[in-house]
């Protein structure tokens, strides 16, 4: 791997450069201003040997030219809106439509794309900024965004989302970052154990947007309240068979905007343990459906589920279902949501 001064390219007059974060424990993460993206993520196994856990390039090049979400941040909104429509106090928005019939993780051109400023850099903490104008991609409202990563020396990665806006707007901000506990490039996450605090989750369309409707998992293959092998249930006709889970799951939770247990993975070979906590309502759980035969780093080819993503979030379509955990900021309001990575081994 080449050093920080070296992995330094400029992108539009804007320097693009990588920032390692470690913590005394040895755990270490690499981070690039470009689309505020986790290129690399070293944790122990429970032989205490470190490994790389997440997918993504080589070099700053590759990350620009190999656009394919790798641990962006996704936004303005994250996730799907159905036809790229929403109305905001009485103003019908259209924004450009970029998978399928529906608007994806902030449009064409989303927050993964753009050249974040890097505000401040330390041993163990990097604080990211982003100004998004009024209009951008459809959405409404000047937006000022703080991104703030911090290794703790529990071995926790947290992500703090802050955001404020001149002019009422929707947001939904997440890290699409793709685990692998085996080692990134090291076989399939059928292995892997997942379990969710969730007693329900969202139903999707024809479309993969959400209808508004809202099931128990009892007695269904969502049901991940004990942990399961990914394997027994990523061909189940529930999903869609031979690509994997990409669905939204509702957090249990007392209170909104409570920092809560989301769930965890498990990896039994390696003994790795990644568990998830969030303020948001929402987790989608993604098998790396679309992965196909990638190049990532050190020369490994990446495919499907070959990585799991666990997607803290606002519900999907939300800015259309009003029932739904309400995506809407206004000026004298304030986006302030929290997402964390918490590494153990067993």
């Amino acid at each position: 791997m080449k050093t920080a001064k070296e992995l330094q390219i400029e992108l539009d007059g804007k320097p693009v450069s990588l920032y390692t974060l470690f913590n005394r424990k040895g755990m270490s993460v690499d981070i690039t201003n470009y689309g505020a993206k986790i290129i690399r993520l070293l944790t122990p196994d429970k032989n205490g040997v470190f490994d790389d856990i997440v997918l993504a390039f080589d070099t700053l090049e590759e990350v620009v030219e190999k656009e394919i979400y790798f641990g962006a941040i996704c936004g303005r909104f994250a996730n799907r809106i159905k036809d790229g429509k929403f109305t905001l106090e009485g103003v019908s928005y259209q924004l450009p439509v970029n998978n399928g019939t529906n608007a994806l993780h902030g449009g064409i051109h989303g927050y993964n794309e753009k050249v974040w400023t890097v505000k401040s850099v330390t041993q163990q903490e990097l604080v990211l900024t982003l100004f998004s104008e009024d209009g951008e991609e459809g959405y409404p409202g000047n937006l000022s965004i703080t991104a703030t990563y911090f290794l703790s020396d529990e071995n926790e990665l947290k992500i703090h989302y802050e955001a404020t806006t001149d002019k009422t707007t929707i947001i939904g901000l997440t890290n699409h970052s793709y685990f692998n506990l085996k080692g990134a490039g090291n076989g399939t996450i059928r292995s892997h154990q997942l379990q969710l605090n969730a007693d329900y989750y969202t139903v999707l369309d024809e479309s993969f947007a959400l209808t508004g409707e809202i099931r128990p998992v009892e007695g269904t293959p969502f049901d991940f309240r004990q942990p399961t092998e990914v394997d027994v249930r990523v061909d189940d006709e529930a999903f869609v068979p031979g690509w994997g889970l990409d669905n939204n799951w509702c957090i249990r939770k007392h209170q909104a905007g409570e920092l809560a247990l989301a769930g965890y993975i498990y990896e039994p070979e390696s003994g790795r343990k990644m568990e998830v906590l969030t303020t948001q309502p929402g987790i989608q759980i993604y098998s790396g459906n679309w992965i196909e035969n990638v190049t990532g780093k050190e020369g490994k080819k990446y495919d499907r589920q070959d990585a799991i993503c666990l997607e803290t979030q606002g519900f999907p379509n939300s800015p259309n279902i009003a029932h739904f955990p309400s995506p809407v900021l206004r000026p004298e309001g304030k986006y302030d949501e929290w997402c964390v990575y918490k590494f153990s081994v067993e």
